[in-house]
């Protein structure tokens, strides 16, 4: 076996930040930050529980792509069609919905830094600068560009949280906390674990990442390893650096919360602004910016990949064991466009259509949790190892099933 060096996983290093980019989206900036906003401090510990839960999942798809050479579509495939044509729907409903609401997202935030354009115009602009990076850099652009935007935010992110800790002001001594345990919160807890850290099917999405990785470097399974070490936990810790944010500048607030993704993010700049001072609305704004303009990209890119290596194995296009090609710009453009449709016919039903996506990604969490483990057990795994998978199984399936049971019996 190839040794590691400092060389070798600084020249590895893309894949894994490309990952923590999407990451740090709506998953982090909204529903990381409502956590902390609308329950303080409470639900901190099941934010960590459920990255560590869904921890051996997504490493298992790194492991099978760097040993068998071949993506995870492809190990789909080989488990039958059925299965690659369930993760296919899927995507298509993922890729639409999730790329107009981040790209809503993204254009609200710009807002603060262009008043005078419409949200409209704004999803325009934002969507044609992403057309440009992916269609003209392709993934060794997104590649560079992902270890800049991850570095400038981590940094942005952990001054703001500074900030906030010492301009925090303890809640008042009458102030009721609100309880996260409880029925009527279950639907909030699924929908926010469904897209933390990302949804289950950008396992499959940093596959082909790295696929596209080891076009450009040699990258051994140890490299490769580290670089989804390095992006995975640290989108974990800007998980809770979030929850710490909205614990800090919202929680006690007697303003109400937001739930709506793009009034959220927007009431959250304004606070900020009110409790530190109006120019610190601007550091905010830009640390929102840049995490949801680095996941729009990701979103378009990856999707993208996903639906085009799904539909080449569908159609017996590809070979299986051939590696993955980076998506045709019909893919982006297609993708890119049906997001923007969205946007101006369906503007107002975004929010419904969100939650319904990051339910469904938790509800099928533990299918594709389970295929991913199947195909990891191919290679040799340790006994502690998959007692940490099924521990992450049952967690995942006994929530699955509880959210499902009091929503047929019509208490959610």
């Amino acid at each position: 076996m190839t040794s590691s060096t400092v060389s070798s996983r600084l020249s590895a290093l893309g894949p894994g930040i490309i990952f923590s980019s999407a990451a740090v989206g709506a998953s982090h900036l909204v529903a990381s930050t409502q956590s902390g906003a609308l329950f303080g401090w409470q639900l901190i510990w099941l934010i960590l529980l459920v990255n560590v839960l869904k921890y051996p999942f997504f490493r298992f798809a790194v492991k099978y792509t760097l040993v068998q050479e071949e993506s995870l579509i492809a190990g789909y495939y080989r488990e039958g069609r059925w299965l690659l044509i369930s993760f296919t729907l899927l995507n298509i409903l993922a890729a639409v919905v999730n790329t107009a609401g981040v790209l809503l997202l993204t254009a609200n935030l710009l807002q603060l830094f262009i008043p005078g354009l419409s949200v409209t115009w704004l999803c325009g602009i934002t969507l044609l600068a992403c057309l440009l990076v992916l269609l003209i850099g392709h993934y060794p652009l997104l590649d560079r560009l992902s270890k800049v935007i991850m570095a400038c935010l981590t940094v942005a992110t952990l001054i703001a949280v500074v900030m906030a800790w010492q301009a925090y002001e303890p809640v008042t001594a009458d102030f009721v906390a609100p309880s996260p345990w409880q029925l009527s919160a279950l639907a909030f807890l699924v929908a926010m674990m469904g897209w933390m850290p990302v949804p289950i099917e950008l396992s499959a999405i940093n596959s082909l990442w790295l696929m596209s990785k080891r076009k450009l470097t040699k990258v051994t399974l140890a490299d490769g390893l580290f670089d989804f070490n390095l992006g995975y936990w640290v989108t974990a810790f800007l998980a809770l650096v979030f929850v710490a944010l909205g614990a800090l500048v919202q929680y006690g607030s007697d303003q109400p919360i937001a739930m709506a993704g793009s009034q959220f993010a927007s009431q959250f700049v304004a606070m900020y602004g009110k409790a530190i001072g109006q120019w610190s609305e601007y550091l905010v704004g830009f640390i929102a910016f840049l995490c949801m303009f680095g996941t729009t990209l990701t979103v378009l890119d990856g999707y993208a990949r996903t639906l085009q290596a799904s539909w080449q194995y569908l159609s017996k296009e590809r070979v299986v064991g051939q590696s993955s090609e980076s998506p045709t710009t019909g893919w982006i453009v297609g993708q890119a466009a049906a997001g923007m449709l969205i946007i101006l016919y369906f503007q107002s039903a975004l929010g419904p259509m969100l939650t319904f996506a990051m339910t469904v990604a938790f509800l099928t969490t533990p299918f594709f949790a389970w295929f991913n483990y199947k195909l990891a057990k191919q290679l040799a795994m340790k006994v502690t190892t998959q007692l940490y998978a099924w521990a992450g199984l049952i967690y995942l399936t006994g929530f699955a099933v509880a959210y499902l049971y009091f929503k047929l019996l019509g208490q959610l």
